[in-house]
């Protein structure tokens, strides 16, 4: 059995990594929203994927946005955050996947793999890890970041879960 500090040690590298996402993916979605053009040519590579398109860089920029926001949302609301990170971890790998399928069918050279690592596969990683870790957390009925405290599940309070 982990002791408490293993646990607080745990639980404050899991606030962490949540934090760093949805910060990273909100402040990149507000970039692509905020300034198309410039973020096109600062993302090394994109220059690379096609010609400029600010209405399609939007329209990416809105659903970072949205799995920063879903991040955020599942730490504060522990009832929602499997279903919330597991939405945002799925787009994420979908993501991600799409990225390495273009280096298998020769549309992207193998260098694209690890220059696109930071922004597009370990945010589908830390989404994953995020996402077990949750559930695991709600099986167990301790879904509060804060140790020692308790959530009721909806089920628990008389409710339909």
């Amino acid at each position: 059995m982990k002791t408490k500090e293993e646990n607080h040690a745990v639980l404050i590298s899991i606030v962490s990594v949540v934090t760093f996402n949805s910060l990273f993916l909100s402040a990149n979605g507000i970039f692509m929203l905020v300034a198309p053009a410039v973020w096109y040519d600062a993302v090394p590579g994109v220059t690379d994927t096609g010609f400029f398109n600010q209405h399609f860089i939007r329209d990416i920029g809105i659903i970072q946005l949205f799995l920063g926001i879903a991040f955020g949302l599942g730490m504060a609301r522990p009832d929602r955050r499997v279903g919330l990170w597991s939405a945002a971890t799925l787009w994420l790998c979908a993501h991600a996947l799409f990225h390495f399928w273009e280096v298998a069918v020769g549309i992207c050279s193998p260098s694209a793999i690890p220059r696109d690592f930071p922004a597009v596969t370990l945010p589908a990683i830390v989404g994953i890890t995020l996402t077990l870790w949750a559930i695991r957390r709600a099986r167990s009925g301790n879904t509060s970041f804060v140790h020692g405290r308790r959530h009721l599940s909806r089920q628990a309070r008389g409710g339909i879960s």
